[in-house]
């Protein structure tokens, strides 16, 4: 199914220890840090699991330009991210966990940010979806103009199921359902004070029926279950599987995605929000947003049929590639064999990535390394290369190719600037006239002295 996910994304960090001591400096836990996982969430975590249900997904979002942004690129791998121009620093939320038990939070970035601009790109994808969520979580998408008229024209002729959040939009009239939890409906609703009774519930969700103008209200509480009000279908206890939760975080998320997809396939009502309410609960009985593993920095080799080279990370790459276009902003790329990274290396990755928006890798195969260097490379393995180029800030994805050349792979990403290191004329690089074909253009950059894979190689070989 396409579903379009329209909304507000953060970085959501969890630093996860243990503690066996307490602080010479203040009586305050010392947590030994045994890992730290980095997920895109809010709208950002709803595409991911969607994407992971194995939809295609279309992000439309704002994204800055920052470490955290690109951090959140690679969790958003499989989604095809459209964002508007970066308005804003990468709202992060780290929480730092003993066990399975938070101890603190930070947050950082998370003042609410001028509305985001939109692309053509961005209205494209909402028109185009077969099911809409909305995770509204503040930060302005929703307020954007343009987007709301489209998400208007959706309502009509798709389901739209509308996340809210108490410093976000009012969702636009005639809306399938709009999912709030308990204390956003009472605090919507202005009403209940501390009565958080079914009744209390209740009576802030027929409220925001009328109020929002939306086909039906779900107020989502927790192991409660949800309470499902509409014109048609009246009121509607949906109770939840007993759960043993030890971490909520995500579950409205889950329910709100599910919820838009059981519609889109043609459920009812209340059919689709039991599923839902389903879904949500076994996404917690599994750990919920914190049991997502960290997307992988290489993903498994894929050959591409007729293209002649297999890729690691190539459909994120060319999703990157064409955000990036669609935004109006630069595709750099350049490659290599990479197969003993140092600091010539970095220097020229990071001249590359200074040159556009993004910076696309694309690596020698293992066999076609063979092929130019001999029996005896590479040295280090296309995984192992790959991943050392992700972890470089400068790095923004990896295509693996297995021709002797990049033609091929170029004519996939398609940059605006192909970049090569040495005293090359560009005009007489052998890639010119395939990049100035789609009007892109070469430019060299100069190796640094004493700094080669071959006499790092020689180095080697005589410590061993």
């Amino acid at each position: 199914m396409r579903i379009t996910v329209v909304g507000d994304v953060l970085l959501d960090v969890d630093i996860n220890g243990s503690a066996t001591r307490l602080s010479p400096d203040a009586p305050v836990p010392v947590v030994d840090v045994a890992d730290i996982r980095r997920r895109a969430g809010g709208a950002g975590l709803v595409a991911t699991v969607l994407a992971q249900d194995g939809h295609s997904v279309s992000l439309v979002t704002a994204v800055s330009d920052d470490d955290g942004a690109s951090h959140l690129r690679r969790a958003l791998s499989g989604v095809s991210v459209l964002a508007g121009a970066p308005l804003a620093p990468t709202p992060t939320k780290t929480r730092v966990r003993i066990g399975t038990h938070p101890v603190v939070r930070f947050d950082e970035g998370c003042a609410p940010p001028p509305v985001p601009h939109c692309t053509a790109g961005m209205l494209a994808a909402i028109g185009s979806a077969e099911a809409i969520v909305v995770a509204d979580y503040g930060r302005g998408i929703t307020a954007n103009t343009d987007i709301r008229a489209a998400l208007a024209e959706a309502v009509r002729r798709v389901p739209v199921v509308w996340d809210p959040h108490p410093a976000g939009s009012v969702p636009v009239t005639g809306v399938g359902v709009v999912t709030p939890n308990r204390a956003e409906a009472l605090a919507a609703a202005k009403a209940g004070g501390l009565d958080v009774s079914r009744k209390a519930a209740e009576r802030a969700g027929q409220y925001l029926l009328e109020k929002w103008k939306s086909n039906a209200v779900l107020v989502t509480m927790g192991e409660g279950g949800a309470l499902l009000l509409s014109g048609d279908h009246g009121v509607q206890d949906i109770p939840a599987p007993k759960t043993n939760v030890s971490d909520p975080c995500g579950a409205g998320d889950r329910l709100a995605g599910s919820l838009a997809v059981h519609l889109g396939l043609g459920l009812d009502l209340p059919q689709a929000a039991a599923r839902a309410v389903e879904d949500a609960s076994a996404f917690l009985a599994a750990g919920g947003a914190a049991a997502l593993a960290e997307a992988p920095k290489v993903s498994p080799v894929v050959g591409l049929k007729g293209l002649g080279f297999v890729s690691l990370q190539t459909v994120d790459g060319l999703q990157l590639a064409s955000a990036i276009r669609a935004n109006g902003g630069t595709v750099v790329a350049t490659g290599g064999c990479f197969d003993l990274l140092h600091a010539g290396h970095v220097r020229t990755l990071e001249a590359a990535r200074s040159m556009g928006d993004c910076l696309i890798v694309c690596v020698n195969s293992d066999e076609s390394v063979r092929r130019l260097k001999g029996p005896h490379r590479p040295i280090v393995s296309v995984e192992d290369r790959s991943e050392l180029l992700l972890a470089l800030e400068c790095v923004d994805a990896v295509v693996v190719f297995g021709e002797d050349t990049p033609e091929a792979c170029l004519a996939e990403v398609r940059p605006d600037i192909w970049v090569k290191g040495g005293d090359y004329i560009p005009e007489e690089l052998p890639e010119a006239r395939l990049v100035a074909g789609w009007g892109g253009r070469c430019v060299t950059v100069p190796f640094h002295p004493a700094r080669s894979t071959s006499g790092l190689a020689a180095a080697l070989a005589k410590v061993g």
